[in-house]
Formats: C-alpha cells, sequence, structure tokens
C-alpha cells in the first residue's frame, strides 16, 4: 500500500480537478431534478386547468418558468465547469511539456559540455600526434632493412604461401592400394565326349540332305 501510494501521489493539481469534476456531475443531477419539477408542474397546470382551477394553473406555470431560468444557469455553470476543467487538464499538459524540454536542455547542455570545442581540439591534435609517431615509426623501421633483407623477407613470405597452399590440398595416401587379379574362366583340357559329338554330327545330317533335296 505504502509503495503504491508513493508512486501514485495526488497532487493539487489533480485534487483540483477532481473537485471540478464532482460539481459537474453535481450540476448535472442537479438538471436532471429539475427536469422533474417541470414535468410534474406541467402536470399540475393541466389537471387544475381540467378542473377549472385557472389561478393554480397560472401558479403552476409561473413555477415552471422560474425552474426553467434555474435550469438556464445550471446550463451556464455547468459550461464553465467543462470549460475549466478542460483548461486546467491542458495548462498541466503544457506544464509537463514544458518540464521535458527543460530536462532535454539541461542533458543537451551537460553533453556540449563534454563535447566542447576545446575538447574537440584537444582530440585532434592528440590524433595528429599519435599518427605523426606511428610514421616516425614506420620509417625508422623501414630504413634499418637492407635490399637482401628485403628478399628474404619476400623469399620467405613466398614459403609461407606455399605451405599455406600444400596444407589446404587433400593429402595423397602413403601405402598401396591392395592389387585385385581379374581371373578369366579355364579352357576345357579334355575333348567333349562321345554321345555330345554324335548328336551334333545327327543335327548335321539332316540339314546337308534338305540342302541336295532343294
Amino acid at each position: 500500500m505504502g509503495a503504491n501510494s508513493s508512486k501514485h501521489k495526488i497532487t493539487a493539481q489533480d485534487r483540483a480537478i477532481l473537485d471540478l469534476k464532482v460539481q459537474r456531475d453535481k450540476l448535472k443531477k442537479y438538471q436532471k431534478s429539475i427536469n422533474v419539477v417541470l414535468e410534474k408542474e406541467v402536470d399540475i397546470a393541466r389537471q387544475a386547468l381540467a378542473k377549472g382551477d385557472k389561478k393554480r394553473a397560472l401558479l403552476a406555470l409561473r413555477k415552471k418558468k422560474y425552474q426553467e431560468q434555474l435550469l438556464e444557469k445550471t446550463d451556464q455553470q455547468l459550461l464553465n465547469l467543462e470549460e475549466l476543467t478542460q483548461s486546467v487538464e491542458y495548462a498541466l499538459v503544457e506544464k509537463q511539456v514544458l518540464d521535458g524540454l527543460k530536462s532535454g536542455n539541461a542533458v543537451l547542455k551537460e553533453i556540449h559540455k563534454e563535447t566542447s570545442v576545446e575538447a574537440v581540439e584537444k582530440l585532434m591534435d592528440d590524433t595528429a600526434d599519435a599518427i605523426a609517431y606511428q610514421n616516425e615509426v614506420d620509417e625508422l623501421l623501414s630504413g634499418q632493412v637492407s635490399s637482401e633483407d628485403e628478399e628474404e623477407i619476400e623469399r620467405e613470405l613466398a614459403a609461407l604461401q606455399q605451405q599455406e597452399l600444400e596444407a589446404e590440398l587433400p593429402s595423397v595416401p602413403a601405402e598401396r592400394l591392395p592389387e585385385t587379379e581379374q581371373k578369366l574362366p579355364e579352357v576345357p583340357s579334355h575333348e567333349p565326349s562321345e554321345p555330345i559329338a554324335q548328336s551334333v554330327k545327327g543335327k548335321e545330317k539332316p540339314q546337308k540332305e534338305a540342302m541336295l533335296a532343294s
């Protein structure tokens, strides 16, 4: 409970808006009661006329007229309350916007302090000094290396590149693959048996007779 109340603290502006809305709701209820009285006075006037009581009818209509005047006043008061409530709410929105602008300007000023012209110039000078120092170191190193050293460095670089290239190629297996012998079908070493030879000769004889007959 304490944590919620601290987070949602009711300010004087919130209370003022709440009071205005309460008064508005009261006026609306009062208007409803006036409308009820108006209808009642009209009924009384009709009943009085039905009975021939003109004075009472006039009195009821006068009361009705008075209630209508009150209703007009409450309408104006209600309009004033609505306008005042909206003005207060809009003023609060403007205040929040102004507070946001103030905070933004304060942050922007702090950023400008950190990135002042002097700080930027100092940073640029430091950067230029660092670049000049690096260039000087490079010149000293390049002056100490002779042409022979440069050639040796180039050869060493080429050797390293060759090693990298060989490392990327697939390795060849060191062991020989086993040889596979392809066996051909064996040639028969004995002559075919006699029944087979006779059957072949028996087939050839009818073929010769058929050729002679033709």
